[in-house]
């Protein structure tokens, strides 16, 4: 079985040979409770998480081994179940990363379907997701832990109906937890004083199976309500065991991991990956990589405790890579790099400044996380990363009538998925028997349409060539933005780059771009404007104009949000088009529910007719608002 479980997995040529035995007789654990028990089985006294409260407290973790932490998850797990949560149910978990959020989360996918919710979306937003997710018990941020999360909780408890509040507390809680407020019809405690008499050496509920339901993970959310992916355990475990698999990791890693649980990187890669070899995973505290004291610290923190891998965005590699360098990080071999494209300058500045390799990868919520990773020994430039086994990629052109047509390699075309880890819809309702799942447009005869642009070559590996719906098209030519962007990268000052296509009343949208600089260097939006003009292949593509801006719009897990670029620049070409009109008093470009809308303001008296002439020229929305 070690065999099959491991198989020899060290640059591009293993992924067809790997291929020949079936996925099905490689003897992986059928559930993430299954993974779990097979770890403690394996590494009983092996540390697994090592917690810490926060930046500054970053050599004093809160600290389990494999058996305490399967003790805890059915603790946990057992609690759930008293309060009535079955197979069906989920169980949403809304905090920013701590020690009890991990078991949490595991405890979760055992009694019923795990739904995290990121805190920084709307509460309204956050009371649809209850719905969907079909949630009878919510567990949240207590007050110590983070006091505005638990005021909110509160009130979306009362109002979604929960039947429990359990309240986790902070990594490492002072001597007395702070006395909860009862909520009339809810019950309320500490999910941990709550769980403490449980049975903690098994499950008293029914196990799940592997094609049960184990998450509802939401992708998008910054504008309109979020889409709820369903994740199956099969989903879970063989995106960890791909992953797992690769000779990136061995089995005396150790891994760093900051990013947020409500975030699909985080769950796949820093817990259930490690769960595969039994790894130690070193957890940042509840600001994650936002918190400035742990940058601080960082290379003390990668010394102290033989950090060997991490995984972050682009922006977390270009702030460290500013970070001086006061300790020994030899054993820090790789660090993953993935949910937005990574700029030339990023990578040439932090491998130059560490000696650090970064590794792309490549993935998406409804492929589960990863589906893509290259090799640090044989790189690929300009690829996100070869597929992973069992995972299969092609670039289709999809017509008019929705037809799928197979592009040859190398042509750029939507970039489609199939194989074990494409999830089984969104949830769009819920009956007495479980959630209603929907592919919505999505899925076709086992393949996931990504949504992405991507070439791919013959060995398997995927070249991002933008998102289908950014394409600029400028007087019915299409223009990828990824080639606008990949020049201006190439300018030595530039560290992002987006392109978006502006309104225009002669051509339908003109190419414009927002970059940000490096600091301490100048280069002004016309040198800039020039350099792409003299670099792209095809003046269609030169950007009319060129934005400097001390930061590029992200959603809160850091992806690009080129909405938000797009609403400026039809600000500022409806702003042009209506400045000879003086009843106008303002132009505002806004994302609402994720479409761009241009409001125009208006004084008293104004002569409506002569903007509506105008902005009907645009194919935009809009509305007219009175100042």
């Amino acid at each position: 079985m070690g065999d099959l479980l491991w198989p020899t997995y060290d640059g591009p040529g293993d992924v067809v040979a790997i291929e020949t035995v079936p996925l099905a007789d490689r003897g992986l654990p059928a559930t993430t409770y299954e993974l779990l028990v097979r770890a403690a089985d394996l590494w009983p006294d092996r540390v697994a998480l090592s917690v810490l409260p926060d930046g500054e407290r970053w050599e004093q973790p809160a600290e389990r081994t494999y058996t305490e932490l399967l003790m805890d998850v059915h603790r946990y797990a057992n609690l759930l179940h008293t309060l009535g949560v079955r197979r069906t149910d989920g169980v949403a978990l809304l905090a920013p990363n701590c020690d009890e959020l991990v078991t949490a989360i595991l405890a979760a996918q055992l009694a019923g379907i795990a739904a995290p919710i990121n805190t920084g979306l709307s509460g309204t937003h956050i009371a649809e997701l209850l719905r969907r997710s079909g949630a009878r018990v919510l567990v949240a941020a207590g007050p110590e832990l983070a006091p505005e999360v638990w005021a909110s909780a509160r009130e979306l408890a009362v109002e979604a109906g929960m039947e429990a509040l359990l309240a986790l507390g902070p990594t490492l809680p002072g001597p007395a937890e702070a006395e909860l407020d009862s909520l009339d019809g809810v019950r309320v405690g500490y999910l941990s004083a709550l769980a403490a008499e449980q049975p903690h050496d098994a499950f008293v509920g029914e196990t799940p199976s592997a094609t049960n339901l184990a998450a509802f993970f939401h992708t998008g959310g910054t504008t309109g309500t979020p889409k709820l992916a369903a994740h199956t355990h099969a989903n879970e475990v063989s995106d960890a065991w791909m992953i797992a698999a690769n000779s990136l990791l061995h089995d005396g890693s150790v891994v760093f991991a900051a990013l947020p649980l409500f975030h699909v990187n985080a769950l796949l890669v820093t817990v259930l990956t490690p769960l595969f070899r039994g790894l130690q995973v070193i957890w940042a505290g509840p600001q994650g990589y936002r918190d400035q004291a742990l940058y601080t610290h960082f290379w003390k923190l990668v010394e102290r405790y033989g950090v060997t891998t991490m995984s972050a965005v682009p922006t977390v590699y270009s702030v460290l890579a500013g970070c001086p360098i006061d300790a020994d990080i030899s054993s820090l071999r790789f660090a993953v790099v993935g949910a937005s494209p990574l700029p030339q300058a990023v990578r040439d500045g932090f491998e130059a400044a560490t000696g650090i390799r970064l590794v792309e990868g490549y993935g998406l919520t409804e492929a589960t996380c990863v589906s893509a990773l290259s090799f640090p020994h044989h790189p690929r430039p300009g690829s996100v990363g070869q597929r992973l086994p069992y995972q299969h990629v092609r670039a289709v052109e999809i017509t008019a009538d929705g037809e799928w047509i197979d592009l040859p390699a190398g042509r750029v075309g939507v970039l489609a998925i199939s194989g074990p880890t494409v999830f089984p819809g969104y949830v769009t309702g819920r009956t007495p028997d479980g959630p209603v799942l929907d592919g919505m447009g999505k899925l076709r005869d086992g393949w996931l349409d990504t949504g992405d642009l991507a070439r791919v070559d013959p060995d398997g590996f995927i070249h991002l060539a933008g998102r289908a719906k950014d394409l600029i098209i400028r007087g019915g030519h299409n223009i990828d933005p990824a080639v606008i962007e990949r020049v201006l990268l190439a300018h030595p000052a530039v560290t992002a780059a987006q392109a978006v296509g502006r309104p225009d009343l002669h051509a339908g949208e003109v190419p414009v771009a927002f970059v940000t600089l490096a600091p301490g260097v100048r280069a002004t939006p016309e040198e800039l404007r020039a350099w792409a003009r003299d670099h792209v292949p095809e003046q269609a593509a030169a950007p009319k104009a060129v934005t400097v801006l001390d930061a590029l719009p992200v959603t809160l897990v850091g992806k690009p949000f080129k909405p938000a670029l797009r609403a400026e620049a039809t600000r500022a070409a409806v702003t042009d088009a209506l400045r000879d009109i003086p009843s106008v008093t303002g132009v505002r470009g806004v994302v609402e529910d994720g479409a761009v809308l241009a409001i125009v303001g208006l004084s008293p008296g104004a002569d409506k007719t002569s903007v509506r002439e105008v902005l009907e020229r645009f194919a935009i929305t809009w509305r007219l608002e009175l100042s």
